[in-house]
């Protein structure tokens, strides 16, 4: 009996030690919100998601190996919180492309105290200063992408794949070194246009400051490439957190320049944020380049002219993995066509250019 306990005990330390070898999580983000969008006088309402942060669900693991190294994975898919489904998403065109269940993220990973090397799909270099700064963290109405990061039409035949995530990667990413950080990536083209970058980001923070700068190459088409660059910080005070961001983004003729301006202030439960941004766009024809009814239709077509963007909102956390949420956003246009929010359904609200758009939304978040 005493041997039965005694081997009982040894196996139950031995599974305990071997579980602490290797673990896996299951995590994700619900976020709906109750939203209305305006453009040009039309307006919808909408039972909307990703209003305050972007829901989806996910599995991440970390293994270790001995000797200071460590094996990880991260699989990571879109949730459409308000319909109950994970869009399935072709991502970067090419008619060999199959819908993607992980759309967000997808990746394998070696690391060790000399940083982190990381294979698959995942953020690109240029695109974490959008959203690391952005007081909104590029979600719902008041997103500073609203402004951004919508480029169709820019080469004929061509595409720009990577102005957020990039397939077929591979990644370095610096180890803790006194407070500067860093990445570089690399992807293979696979024969599909806009898919291929080269890319790199490097930043420091340290204390109240945070300051990071990002550039990124990527081939459009054969003949025509973008290149896309960025830099962008904050500052903590007494007073709350102030950010900024500066970017420019360059594809033949095409310039489009942005940046914005942050601020985000704690008060108990609540914070309460507010940015203002503009975009301006030159070189491309004053006329639309993608039809907006119709076969084709995207209704995100390059136009030439400014915008610009003020947002205002809160958060008020009811624990430490839920909130409540609210913004407001109003987009004047010149020339463009930038929204507030996206319009489902409704292609005859982006027929005109140069037209205002407001956006309002209320909703819930709750990460697990």
């Amino acid at each position: 009996m005493k041997k039965s306990l005694l081997a009982l005990a040894a196996l139950t330390a031995f599974a305990g030690a071997a579980s602490a070898q290797s673990s896996v999580t299951l995590f994700g983000v619900v976020d709906v919100s109750a939203r209305y969008t305006e453009y040009d006088d039309k307006g919808q309402y909408q039972l909307a998601t990703d209003g305050n942060a972007s829901s989806r669900l996910g599995f991440r693991g970390v293994e270790d190996l001995g000797g200071g190294l460590k094996a990880g994975f991260w699989l990571e898919g879109s949730l459409s919180a308000d319909t109950g489904t994970m869009p399935l998403a072709n991502i970067n065109g090419g008619s060999g492309n199959s819908a993607a269940i992980f759309q967000r993220r997808a990746t394998v990973s070696l690391m060790g105290g000399w940083g982190e090397i990381r294979l698959g799909r995942d953020y690109t270099p240029t695109f974490w200063n959008w959203t690391v700064f952005d007081p909104f963290g590029t979600n719902g109405v008041g997103a500073s992408t609203n402004l951004g990061l919508e480029v169709a039409g820019l080469a004929p035949g061509g595409s720009y794949g990577t102005l957020v995530r990039a397939n077929n990667t591979v990644g370095y990413f610096l180890p803790a070194m006194g407070g500067f950080y860093g990445q570089i990536m690399q992807s293979a083209g696979e024969n599909v246009n806009g898919n291929k970058i080269t890319a790199f980001r490097l930043g420091y923070a340290a204390g109240p400051f945070n300051v990071a700068g990002a550039w990124g190459t990527t081939e459009v088409t054969p003949s025509v490439d973008g290149d896309n660059w960025n830099i962008a910080g904050s500052f903590k005070t007494g007073f709350g957190m102030f950010s900024a961001f500066y970017g420019m983004l360059e594809v033949g003729s095409l310039e489009q320049e942005n940046w914005f301006l942050g601020y985000q202030l704690p008060i108990g439960a609540f914070t309460l944020k507010a940015s203002y941004g503009e975009v301006d766009r030159t070189g491309v024809p004053t006329t639309v380049r993608c039809p907006t009814t119709g076969a084709g239709a995207s209704g995100t077509c390059v136009a030439q002219g400014d915008a610009d963007q003020l947002a205002l909102g809160f958060t008020y956390d009811l624990s430490k993995r839920t909130a409540l949420y609210g913004t407001y956003s109003m987009v004047s246009n010149s020339g463009t066509r930038f929204r507030a929010g996206q319009l489902v359904n409704n292609d005859a609200a982006y027929s005109s250019l140069g037209k205002d758009s407001t956006g309002y939304e209320f909703g819930v978040r709750h990460s697990f």
